[in-house]
């Protein structure tokens, strides 16, 4: 497959940008190609303003499945026992999920599936996340001798300690209604309906200011890792900046005049 095929992109109307893991054989897994694949399409939407919110979905029974261990495996075959080459991929994941987190749009996961590993990952690294309620979730690496560390990152971001070390030391399956117990999904709807939830959604997030929109998203992952009084003064020269900006001056101003507001995204 080529990276067009591995991921497919469909742009709405209204501005969601649907992204489609596609590699369905392979249960989606992060291979070096869809890695690559995905940091370009992230880096790319956050400079396009036609999209304003991303769904990021999977064809097939696994939403995704984590690295691709067979390919890693001839990885080994290097002078090093494969160090430099699981250094590049690991490098390549880190900067996706960073690449989701820093995009200025919104990012929606829609899970199906199972979503393993990396793939846990991913959903986690998203800013919402929406599961069929079939879907579920796991960071087995124990199973095989190898720790999830990097998905832990990612899983200890969402949910309280002791539900990230339960999953990261068993390695059990999550059922979708526990992860949203758990806040690692927002919400479980039936496999039928979860397409039209998501959308429902994204469509209510994109019918916002793009420029409110990135400025809280970024604002909002920035102070979560200060001290308490750094992130409420951070937090008030960021509000302060937004009531500058001529979109704040048209939603404060159509607030009063009781009509809706017309953005300009800046």
């Amino acid at each position: 497959m080529t990276s067009s095929d591995i991921l497919l992109r469909d742009l709405s109307d209204d501005g969601i940008l649907r992204l489609t893991l596609n590699d369905p054989k392979r249960r989606n897994a992060l291979s070096e190609a869809m890695l690559g694949t995905l940091g370009t399409a992230f880096a790319d939407v956050g400079a396009d303003p036609s999209a304003r919110v991303i769904i990021l979905a999977a064809n097939g029974p696994a939403f995704c499945a984590g690295h691709d261990l067979k390919e890693m495996t001839v990885g080994r075959s290097g002078p090093d026992g494969g160090k430099a080459y699981f250094a590049k991929v690991m490098a390549m994941c880190a900067g996706v999920m960073q690449g989701i987190v820093n995009c200025p749009k919104p990012v929606i996961a829609e899970v199906t599936g199972i979503a393993t590993a990396a793939g846990c990952q991913l959903v986690a690294s998203c800013d919402l996340a929406i599961a069929a309620e079939t879907a579920q979730f796991s960071t087995p690496g124990v199973h095989i001798g190898l720790f999830c560390s990097t998905p832990m990152v990612a899983l200890s971001r969402n949910v309280c300690n002791k539900h990230a070390m339960e999953m990261l030391l068993t390695g059990d399956m999550t059922s979708a209604d526990r992860a949203a117990k758990m806040g690692l999904v927002n919400r479980v709807v039936s496999e039928a309906a979860l397409q039209g939830t998501t959308m429902e959604i994204a469509c209510k997030i994109a019918s916002k200011s793009s420029m409110t929109l990135a400025t809280g998203k970024r604002a909002f992952y920035a102070q979560r890792e200060m001290p308490l009084a750094q992130a409420y003064d951070y937090a008030s020269g960021v509000m302060v900046d937004n009531m500058l900006a001529r979109d704040a001056e048209e939603g404060i101003g159509a607030f009063i005049e009781k009509r809706a507001p017309q953005w300009q995204d800046d």
